[in-house]
């Protein structure tokens, strides 16, 4: 497996491995789940805004604002060599992926019940798996094609195709988690040469431009209310993305990456507290089979030694 350098600038190599020793799997986890519950209450606060502002204003503020957290760390890291990006075209094609995947699950919070749009968003790793083999030319044996396949089943369960699923706002989550998952193959190879402090960075900066070029054409002037909220949408997702780059640092991928599905409980209280949202026995028994099918994916590529935890540490979940 190849070998990624530190997500974040960090101690001297002395301090570091004492710090490093010092963490458990248990204080791994509670950052993964830190880190869902920022992204939840971030999400409810787009899916909130988002009626009232047009996404790319939202995507803005989430980008811009993101920056706070990442700068303050690289800085008090007292390194800016981390930033040093050696692949120019790779993080370019992440951030245009990964940009079309924001937008997508940030216009569908706002139209469609807040735990279906999360649901959905888990069949990443199954596209991944099935994308990986024209993307990267993997080998992938008949197990996980069966976990593919059967991910697909959960994801038509919770989709409920009919004749009307082309004109479905579900399709745009859909999309989102496609494009999700192809800046997770573009990850892997990243991965590889580049730190994740740099990728996060590029990806915010991307985010912050290509959005704020729209905003002239899309504005809504905020109050000070949704001014501060809008402002809150950056903070919750940088912090968000710290703690799951220190969680899956400090953790083993395969024990951390599970309780990203927590993200479901959170996303169903917030919209049964807040919109009276309740998911359908569809979305229930199909996230099942999409989560059963992803554990499969993962504990299987665990065992296989695949370098598929190097696209995890580096990812920006929204």
């Amino acid at each position: 497996m190849a070998m990624v350098e530190p997500p974040l600038p960090t101690a001297p190599a002395p301090v570091q491995a004492a710090a490093s020793a010092a963490v458990t799997p248990a204080r791994a986890i509670l950052l993964m789940v830190g880190s869902v519950v920022f992204f939840a209450l971030m999400d409810a606060l787009v899916k909130d805004l988002g009626t009232r502002f047009p996404t790319m204003q939202v995507m803005f503020f989430r980008s811009l604002f993101a920056f706070v957290p990442i700068v303050f760390l690289i800085l008090h890291g007292g390194s800016l060599k981390v930033l040093r990006m050696n692949s120019l075209t790779g993080h370019l094609l992440r951030s245009l992926v990964g940009v079309a995947a924001m937008f997508c699950f940030f216009h569908a919070y706002s139209r469609m019940p807040l735990a279906e749009v999360v649901a959905i968003s888990f069949a990443a790793p199954v596209f991944v798996v099935a994308l990986s083999v024209p993307l990267l030319g993997e080998k992938v044996g008949p197990r996980r094609w069966a976990a593919v396949l059967v991910g697909f089943v959960g994801v038509m369960t919770m989709l409920q195709p009919d004749a009307g699923l082309l004109r479905s706002i579900a399709l745009v989550p859909l999309i989102g988690t496609l494009f999700f998952a192809l800046a997770m193959i573009v990850l892997r190879k990243l991965g590889r040469t580049e730190t994740s402090a740099s990728v996060a960075f590029s990806f915010t900066l991307s985010c912050t431009v290509v959005s704020g070029l729209a905003l002239p054409f899309v504005w809504v002037t905020p109050d000070l209310l949704d001014l501060a909220a809008l402002v809150a949408v950056g903070l919750l997702g940088g912090i968000g993305q710290i703690l799951m780059t220190s969680a899956f640092k400090h953790g083993d991928v395969a024990v951390v990456a599970p309780f990203e599905y927590t993200a479901m409980i959170w996303a169903t209280g917030l919209g049964f507290v807040f919109w009276g949202e309740i998911p359908g026995l569809n979305i229930w028994i199909g996230v099942a089979i999409v989560m059963a099918s992803g554990l499969f994916i993962l504990f299987r590529e665990a065992n296989l030694r695949l370098p598929r935890g190097l696209a995890r540490r580096l990812q920006v979940k929204r």
